[in-house]
């Protein structure tokens, strides 16, 4: 299996994909690129860069922190150590720390044998992808820049930015922790065993959630089902939190950027409609544009539609959501797998931001409507179907792929094709999304129609066209 390498990071699986030999590479070039990036923009020349990093619990973390972490120190650069920490953590630790980039140690939603290093900008964000060709360039020319041995870095630790970011959510205006506290939740938590299992718990107490019944909250990073947090994996913790009469329960990936809410009745809310129900909150604080990726749900569209604003859409990943909210001055954007990106907080998806303005709105509904279930909630927004699939093919070649979807996209002249990332093709009352993933070595089939039927057929003729189409699996 090969590495993958965009946006998203550099990821594989551990002893295979990802080895001791590419992972000190990657750190010693994403060490390069960082003095030169700090030296483009400051008068800083020949100063050590300044790079925060932070690992989920996954039971390789602490060694692949270790090793990177000393690449960084042996190529000159002073290093910040946060321990176990959120990816949406570092990001603002970066920032908040003046620091010159970040390495966040996290395969995020993949299973536990996999592992990657996602790389930050000096602004705390993602690499855009030209950031990322020059990146790869130095690491193809081995343009590496080893300190003498009286020029190299330190390591410091630091674990206050948990806090710090608690803090800064409670901090916004329009957080009410009286009036969440007045509605006594009782909230199921899980956190699959990942980096959220301390913060998750302790931001819902300080919200005002009294009553908390925690699973998988331990810390160990051994997963204890696949830590995508999609229905297909979360039947133990919806009868868990069905059994503990919990009002609903709130579910996080391994980094703690997506977050999954279960209805009380066991129902999902729908990890698209978490961006949807966030934004129809937040525009009736801070009126203006918002954004999310072509896989996301046209709900959020009509959301902005009802509020007077516009809608736009990026390629997927978070650093492209990004680069479009800060074009068209978004105030609110994230993509359709559970990820809020909040500017007034940070340029980053975050599930606990998610927490925070998911229980504000369902309680401001509540008082609103004296009482009322989560499912209830639910019934108030825009009601499509999306089915989601993937298909592995022998070849993920990018001229090839091109080929195929420019021949998919012939056969439906009756759809407009977008072909900003991979082959969209919108119809009247549905989509369909084809892409290579960022994160596995598949195709990702995404479609959307009025009812969950249509969007399955929809889903499985695109998976025939691609199969029909494509080498030898």
């Amino acid at each position: 299996m090969s590495l993958m390498i965009s946006v998203s990071g550099i990821r594989g699986v551990v002893g295979e994909s990802l080895t001791p030999k590419n992972l000190t590479a990657f750190a010693m070039a994403f060490a390069a690129w960082t003095k030169r990036s700090m030296e483009k923009r400051t008068e800083r020349t020949g100063e050590k860069p300044r790079i925060v990093i932070g690992r989920d619990t996954r039971p390789t973390g602490s060694r692949i922190a270790g090793l990177v972490g000393n690449a960084l120190v042996l190529c000159g650069c002073d290093v910040l150590d946060l321990g176990i920490a959120t990816t949406p953590t570092v990001e603002i630790a970066a920032a908040a720390e003046h620091a010159d980039g970040g390495l966040i140690i996290t395969a995020s939603h993949n299973p536990v044998e996999w592992n990657a290093l996602k790389m930050l900008n000096h602004r705390g964000e993602f690499l855009t992808a030209e950031e990322v060709d020059e990146l790869l360039e130095i690491a193809d020319r081995e343009s590496f820049s080893p300190a003498r041995w009286d020029g190299i870095g330190t390591i410091a630790s630091n674990d206050r930015y948990d806090g710090a970011h608690i803090d800064s959510i409670l901090s916004l205006p329009c957080i009410d922790t009286n009036a969440i506290a007045g509605e006594g939740y009782r909230v199921l938590v899980d956190c699959v065993e990942g980096a959220g299992y301390r913060i998750v718990p302790e931001l819902c107490r300080k919200l005002g959630i009294g009553q908390l019944t925690l699973s998988a909250c331990n810390g160990t990073g051994l997963f204890p089902r696949n830590p995508e947090p999609i229905e297909e994996n979360l039947q133990e913790t919806i009868g868990l939190m069905r059994n503990a009469g919990c009002d609903f329960g709130l579910v996080v990936d391994p980094d703690v950027d997506r977050l999954a809410v279960i209805c009380e009745d066991g129902t999902l809310f729908g990890e698209e409609y978490t961006l949807v129900a966030c934004a129809d909150f937040w525009l009736g604080i801070s009126r203006g544009p918002v954004v999310n990726n072509l896989s996301s749900s046209r709900a959020l569209a009509d959301i902005a539609a009802k509020h007077g604003v516009s809608c736009s859409s990026a390629k997927v990943g978070e650093a492209n959501v990004t680069a479009v909210m800060k074009e068209t001055g978004a105030v609110i954007g994230g993509e359709g797998n559970g990820g809020i990106i909040l500017p007034d907080l940070h340029y980053g998806r975050d599930a606990l931001i998610g927490i925070a303005l998911f229980v504000q709105a369902f309680t401001a509904w509540r008082m609103k409507h004296k009482g009322g279930r989560l499912s209830e909630f639910r019934l108030g927004f825009p009601n499509y179907a999306m089915a989601k699939e993937k298909i592995r093919l022998g070849s993920l070649d990018s001229k090839a792929l091109g080929a195929l979807f420019e021949s998919i996209a012939a056969d439906y002249p009756d759809a407009t094709a977008n072909r900003l990332d991979g082959l969209k093709l919108d119809f009247r009352n549905s989509w369909a999304h084809l892409r290579p993933s960022n994160t596995e070595p598949v195709v990702r089939i995404y479609t959307e129609a009025p009812t969950m039927e249509e969007a399955q057929s929809l889903a499985a003729e695109m998976m025939s066209e691609i199969a029909r189409r494509s080498p030898a699996r």
